[in-house]
């Protein structure tokens, strides 16, 4: 038996499409380890260790990296994560 799913509404599909994106920003710290990193972007995101590794190493590098892109709340979600991980992260409008 089919499950009775509502198909969005034309309004709303066009709503989605042009709502901005939010990106989660990774910062660099004096306190974390590379190791500790890498540790928590596969544990928060499920990254597998090379794509964990890559951000790590462009954070230690760059001061930066932009770890995650997608709707807002889930993005406040990742934010606060990294937070209790003892990270420095940010939310910004990908607009």
């Amino acid at each position: 038996m089919a499950a009775n799913t509502p198909l969005p509404t034309p309004e709303l599909q066009e709503k989605t499409a042009t709502e901005p994106g939010w990106k989660v920003i990774l910062w660099d710290d004096p306190v974390n380890t590379i190791d500790y990193v890498i540790h928590v972007l596969r544990k928060v995101f499920g990254y597998e260790r090379e794509k964990a590794t890559y951000h790590t190493m462009q954070v230690h590098e760059e001061g930066l990296s932009v770890v995650w892109k997608g709707g807002r709340e889930q993005a406040e979600l990742f934010v606060d994560q990294l937070h209790q991980h003892h990270l420095t992260a940010t939310l910004e409008s990908d607009a």
